[in-house]
């Protein structure tokens, strides 16, 4: 048994829907510079997620790693972007070419020491993420398992998750009714996603405020909120608006400084009336191990398909386990439900369920993993448990790139 093929491919579809898919965009780095802070969502957020209906349908296109066995079966993972595709094509694929895709750690290590020298974080790191679930996705098809149980789970059926506003407008009148309906809907927790930081100066921080109170408002007293900084405020910032939004009692604070800044999280960490989460942009169990030293996060929050995949995950909670922190991953892959299932929910709460995100990023699954009632069913099938609806797909093709 050995793998004989990775690869990404292309999906395109047609996405029935009469309404873009962004409505509001959030705080970002760049709104240091106010020409930057100017633009509205439409020109800063993911061209796929920005795109205007034309007759009620939205162009909708993913790309999926795909690593194939030599008896024709093929896993897969996704979607990633076309960097980390043309990462797998170049650097990646000869590190697992006729491996054993039983082999987790062998491949993980032939892949991590293919790409070591530059490739630690960002995209080299997430096409190696990619790839690993992929491979766990084929272990899982060859085995005829879920991934879950091939990682010594379940401990658990099912998996509450947290509704994740991403996207969703922020006047008064939408925010009211959205989080009624996340209550409805049975989520016991949401997260929802600023739009100002310091260069909004104190109109846009109490814009802020506004919205902390409107969301607790809207969701009630027996609703876990939190909010996400996506790294755009400082530290003098984040203490301030700390201050200001304490009384309604913050399940966490997210990203509020930049990744980078270990230090100032920790400091926040010490110095906020509710706890801190990050590490969505944080990469394999040294770098998450080096925010659990300094003390930065109460909450950490790796991205499987990020991070280091699912041979990565599992170390980075089980480091998490020795230091009385929480792991509530980063977006809503199906390779995450896995290694949550795999896990006590001490350990991990929650999953993050992108409402948004998941109409595209699960656009072209036969059966869609979503949330009923709050909460997900652990998929029954093989691997991943899920797989492509071909009805779906007006063109398939194959990325590859010619050597220089």
């Amino acid at each position: 048994m050995k793998i004989v093929d990775v690869r990404s491919v292309k999906l395109e579809g047609s996405l029935e829907r009469s309404e873009p898919i962004w409505e509001e965009r959030i705080s970002m780095p760049l709104d240091a510079y106010a020409d930057f802070r100017a633009r509205g969502a439409q020109e800063v957020m993911p061209t796929w997620m920005g795109l205007e209906p034309e007759d009620g349908r939205i162009p909708v296109s993913c790309i999926f790693a795909e690593v194939e066995s030599d008896d024709g079966t093929v896993g897969f993972a996704g979607p990633i972007d076309e960097i980390q595709a043309f990462l797998i094509d170049r650097l990646v694929r000869p590190c697992v070419l006729g491996e054993d895709p039983r082999a987790h750690e062998r491949i993980w290590d032939r892949m991590y020491r293919g790409v070591e020298a530059h490739g630690r974080k960002g995209a080299p790191m997430q096409a190696l993420s990619a790839v690993d679930c992929a491979v766990w996705d084929l272990h899982g098809k060859l085995s005829g398992e879920p991934i879950y149980r091939l990682l010594g789970g379940p401990l658990r059926d099912e998996v509450p998750a947290y509704a994740s506003a991403l996207g969703f407008s922020l006047d008064e009148e939408s925010v009211a009714r959205r989080s009624r309906d996340i209550v409805e809907q049975g989520y016991r927790a949401t997260k929802w996603f600023f739009r100002h930081g310091p260069g909004s100066g104190p109109e846009g921080m109490e814009k802020n405020v506004d919205l902390v109170r409107m969301v607790r408002e809207g969701v009630g007293g027996g609703v876990d909120i939190m909010f996400d900084c996506w790294r755009s405020w400082d530290v003098r910032y984040a203490i301030e608006m700390g201050e200001r939004i304490a009384q309604y009692g913050l399940r966490w604070l997210e990203e509020p400084v930049f990744a980078d800044r270990v230090d100032a999280h920790a400091a926040l960490r010490r110095a906020l009336p509710f706890p801190v989460s990050t590490g969505e942009h944080e990469y394999t169990r040294w770098g998450f191990k080096a925010l659990m030293d300094a003390g930065a996060a109460d909450v950490l929050q790796p991205d499987v398909l990020w991070a280091g995949g699912i041979t990565e995950l599992m170390k980075i909670c089980a480091l998490a386990s020795t230091y009385d922190v929480e792991v509530v991953p980063h977006a809503h892959a199906v390779a995450t439900i896995h290694v949550l299932a795999s896990q006590p929910a001490t350990l991990c709460p929650m999953l993050e369920f992108l409402m948004n995100h998941s109409m595209v990023h699960q656009f072209f699954f036969r059966e869609p993993i979503e949330p009923r009632n709050g909460v997900v069913a652990l998929p029954e099938g093989p691997g991943m448990g899920v797989e492509i609806d071909d009805d779906k797909v007006l063109r398939r093709r194959i990325l590859r790139w010619e050597p220089y």
